[in-house]
């Protein structure tokens, strides 16, 4: 597929994720393959024209981790547009508007969903935002605020007729943030309500199976994975096979995962320092143990991990514990081993439909007080 002037190597994308989608974390998943397009976690705009030190951190970027987004959030319209051109002089390929973010602190000072909400205020910023930048501008949102206001399919032709390139919508309402199931008809709805441009498709992607799913179902011309990316850190380069060639790609094995658990933790402590990034990675390395098996003394183990020194010692102990759960060469007994991954909506009613979407964490109580 294109974005504006670029053509991707797939149509295969990368959701922000506050706190997670990170150059370490970006880097990583190109490497596996099957990536078409990323954006970076979302920055406030003041912030990053006032160079603070954490929102650049949070753009910063190299060579390898191309075409990229930055995704820029708040309500301002000259921070707004001073903050696209700075995007576009540190050498992003678009900018982002995240219109979907349900978070308290981010609708609360009028960004992310609360966008959703002043369809002509919303419309004279993003055309601030065109006018400054000679690269694509894009657009995330939600449905809408809640299910008496489903306001995207109206949103979208409002983007599209002010010059947005591409807009990414995740199947759910502000009111739901990630509970309940993602409403792929209000997605085909947003497709339906553009004529010139790609409409992404968000929510629930854990597996190939899920990603062609939601891509017949909804006529989207892409998927974009966010907390299934940790979940599957593989599942772009497996999706991709199956879109193409009709099959499903087997499991990384538990060398695998490690190999890229010891990768992922490698690139946090040389972006972070050795200190800093191995304490981040503490919240990190349990993603990947969710499909180890057998795994509590790993997860005990590694949540007090401050060095590299601390990060081996820790694996080096699960392997030991490890072995008595698998056999001689190593291979886990099939009666300890992680049910296979299923997209949730090939289970039966009543038959753990839910237990996918569940095993994925996500912020607890009502949306008001993320």
């Amino acid at each position: 597929m294109r974005l504006g002037p670029y053509e991707l190597s797939s149509n295969l994308f990368l959701s922000p994720l506050a706190g997670y989608t990170n150059l370490p974390m970006r880097l990583t998943v190109r490497e596996l393959g099957g990536l078409g397009w990323a954006t970076t976690d979302l920055v406030n705009a003041r912030s990053l024209l006032e160079r603070n030190r954490t929102a650049l951190k949070l753009v910063a970027t190299s060579p390898a981790d191309r075409p990229l987004a930055i995704q820029l959030f708040g309500s301002v319209a000259g921070e707004m547009r001073d903050a696209a051109a700075m995007c576009e002089s540190l050498g992003a390929q678009a900018v982002d508007i995240n219109m979907g973010c349900p978070v308290r602190k981010v609708v609360k000072v009028g960004g992310g969903s609360a966008m959703m909400t002043e369809l002509d205020k919303t419309a004279a910023l993003v055309r601030g935002m065109i006018a400054a930048v000679k690269i694509p501008v894009t657009a995330k949102m939600r449905l809408g605020w809640d299910d008496d206001n489903l306001t995207a399919p109206d949103l979208a032709r409002v983007l599209e007729d002010a010059g947005v390139a591409a807009i990414f919508v995740h199947g759910r309402t502000r009111a739901q943030g990630f509970s309940g199931g993602v409403n792929l008809a209000g997605i085909r709805a947003v497709v339906q309500a553009v004529h010139r441009i790609p409409v992404i498709g968000n929510g629930d992607i854990t597996t190939p199976a899920a990603a062609k799913h939601m891509l017949d179902e909804t006529g989207c011309a892409g998927v974009s994975v966010g907390r299934g990316a940790f979940y599957d850190p593989w599942i772009f380069r497996r999706t991709e096979h199956f879109l193409r060639a009709g099959e499903l790609l087997p499991e990384p094995d538990f060398a695998e995962r490690l190999r890229v658990l010891r990768r992922h933790f490698e690139r946090y402590v040389e972006f972070y320092g050795e200190e800093h990034g191995a304490r981040l990675f503490r919240k990190v390395a349990p993603w990947y143990a969710k499909r180890f098996g057998p795994v509590k003394p790993f997860k005990r183990l590694i949540i007090g991990i401050a060095s590299r020194a601390d990060f081996e010692a820790a694996i080096a102990e699960y392997l030991a514990w490890r072995a008595q759960f698998c056999d001689e060469h190593g291979v886990l007994l099939e009666k300890f081993a992680p049910a296979p991954l299923v997209a949730s909506f090939m289970r039966e009613p009543g038959a753990g439909g839910e237990a996918e979407r569940t095993a994925i964490p996500v912020p607890k109580g009502p949306v008001e007080v993320w």
